[in-house]
């Protein structure tokens, strides 16, 4: 499947992200395997689309959408099957069928880690966001945020001023500045090793209900999320849940009794958060990832084959998704699920086979590659 039957997919009625996302993971036939599994509504106006398109409402919208995705190389479509599809999306309950990008798409290829905050940081808050994103930066990280005023825009201005990589997930339109104080972030998310994000269409207004929608991509798309500063009530601890939820690494920042903006993040650390006290921290948590990682570039980027295609790749070749994933340093089974692209059932059978090769043993913390 190609951009335009996602995007017909992604507009049908009645039919939402989890839904969806339960539908393509059983990786039915088009069209006809699609059109079984949808509710009615949703089969006929797809049925409509396909067999007289000149009298669907959905051409329409689907020529506009690929005229402005035609428009301009920094525009793409992502989508399950897609090669720059982010993999740690298939992890949670309901990823978005399709998202817009604008910018670098190479901005997917560093680990991640998502950094959120109040938007009213104290002035110990902004300096903090803006040391760990940088250091992070140059750790090779890329730092994932929502480009909301405060601690959002502060993490990802000072990952690009560290020559580092951030992606900025939004709760409208790609093309849409929101908030409007944020216009050169915006242009710098666009340019070298910045890329914006939406599951909204290009045009679609910043709405209220969007922002916590938006939240489950910005943690989905990271290994771990660090929350800076928050309040008791503030939307990080949306962020913080949907960690827990999804199954990340959760950090907090301590700070004053007496501060209210650090409230939310003693609460935490209370309920279980890894206290921060820097970057090593994190990084210690993340195991295999607390060594420096080594940027592939696009161009020399290696692929892996779409879950619907899997059985026809070798998975366990020395230039395969699994075995390349390992070194002398654990990795957890959820972090290899989500950087080979594979299930969890096939990953633990290529990893049993690469234990009986012996190439790779598990240990505390996870598996590891054996030398030859």
């Amino acid at each position: 499947m190609q951009a335009r039957e996602w995007l017909a997919l992604a507009r049908l009625p009645g039919v939402g992200s989890r839904q969806l996302s339960l539908m393509a993971e059983h990786c039915p036939d088009w069209p006809d395997g699609w059109l079984a599994a949808l509710p009615g509504e949703a089969a006929s106006t797809l049925r409509l689309w396909l067999d007289h398109p000149a009298k669907s409402p959905l051409s329409a919208r689907i020529d506009a959408d690929m005229a402005w995705l035609e428009a301009e190389p920094a525009r793409e479509l992502l989508y399950r099957g897609h090669p720059d599809w982010p993999a740690l999306l298939d992890e949670i309950p309901d990823p978005p069928p399709v998202l817009w990008a604008l910018g670098d798409l190479a901005a997917l290829e560093p680990p991640r880690l998502a950094m959120v905050g109040s938007r009213r940081p104290t002035r110990e808050g902004q300096t903090n966001a803006a040391a760990f994103a940088s250091e992070l930066a140059r750790r090779g990280w890329g730092v994932v945020s929502g480009m909301a005023l405060g601690v959002d825009g502060a993490a990802q201005q000072a990952a690009l001023d560290a020559g580092g990589s951030s992606v900025a997930v939004l709760g409208c339109g790609v093309d849409v500045i929101y908030p409007p104080r944020h216009h050169r972030l915006h242009e710098r998310l666009q340019a070298s090793g910045g890329l914006l994000l939406s599951e909204h269409p290009p045009g679609t207004r910043a709405r209220a209900g969007f922002f916590p929608r938006r939240n489950r991509i910005v943690t989905g798309l990271s290994l771990g999320v660090l929350v800076v500063e928050a309040a008791e009530k503030s939307g990080s601890l949306i962020s913080a849940r949907l960690a827990g939820e999804q199954n990340r690494e959760l950090f907090a920042l301590p700070g004053s009794l007496h501060n209210p903006q650090s409230r939310g993040c003693l609460q935490l650390i209370r309920d279980g958060a890894v206290l921060v006290r820097d970057v090593d921290d994190m990084l210690a948590e993340l195991g295999h990832w607390a060594m420096p990682v080594p940027l592939v570039p696009s161009s020399a980027a290696p692929t892996t084959t779409p879950a619907c295609d899997q059985g026809a790749a070798d998975i366990n070749a020395p230039s395969g998704p699994l075995l390349r994933w390992l070194s002398s340093s654990p990795t957890p089974v959820d972090t290899l699920v989500g950087l080979s692209g594979l299930g969890i059932a096939e990953c633990q059978r290529g990893l049993l086979e690469l234990e009986l090769e012996g190439q790779a043993t598990q240990t505390a913390g996870g598996w590891v590659r054996l030398p030859h």
